[in-house]
């Protein structure tokens, strides 16, 4: 009998792989279909990010999803059920090109995991910023000094050069506390 089912399948080509796709979330909810997602057994991925926001006056820093209103679902297109996932709290819909659903390369989630730290958030390089560049630090004790960017010193932090009472002095500061002067 088993061999009789294998046969079966070998001819029809069921596979059994699996591959990541898109869904299109409603606005600010990507965490809430990740997590009803999860409770029916579909394994998600959401990559996020520390992100730099003004609120009254000042720089905070936000956790947000990197690609804000999708996540990323594995699924086998032969063997899962993808009926309840549109009606999942939080989804709009599997987003499509045509009548097929649109893969996304395991590549791209395989570069998206590699570039994460031990919490899970995306470490990007600091873009934008060429060493000679005029900068301004926005919050901390330098606040509103101007200095030069020197360079990026590791995850999150800058080294500026500033002229304090006529001397240049270093200093190491949040990558999220600059801007450009």
């Amino acid at each position: 009998m088993e061999a009789l089912i294998s046969a079966l399948r070998s001819k029809h080509d069921v596979s059994t792989a699996r591959h990541w796709y898109l869904v299109y979330c409603k606005m600010r909810q990507e965490s809430v279909a990740r997590e009803n997602l999860a409770r029916q057994g579909y394994e998600t991925y959401l990559p996020i990010l520390r992100e730099a926001r003004r609120r009254q006056g000042r720089r905070i820093s936000l956790i947000a999803p990197m690609f804000p209103r999708y996540l990323f679902i594995h699924l086998n297109n032969q063997t899962d059920n993808w009926a309840p996932i549109r009606s999942t709290l939080g989804v709009v819909s599997v987003v499509r090109f045509g009548r097929s659903a649109a893969r996304v390369p395991n590549d791209l989630i395989t570069a998206l995991r590699a570039r994460e730290d031990e919490q899970g958030i995306q470490i990007l390089p600091v873009e934008g910023y060429k060493p000679g560049s005029r900068v301004r630090i926005t919050q901390g004790s330098f606040a509103g000094y101007e200095g030069i960017f020197q360079a990026a010193t590791g995850r999150d932090r800058v080294t500026v050069l500033l002229d304090v009472l006529g001397r240049n002095a270093r200093t190491v500061v949040d990558s999220a506390s600059i801007e450009p002067a």
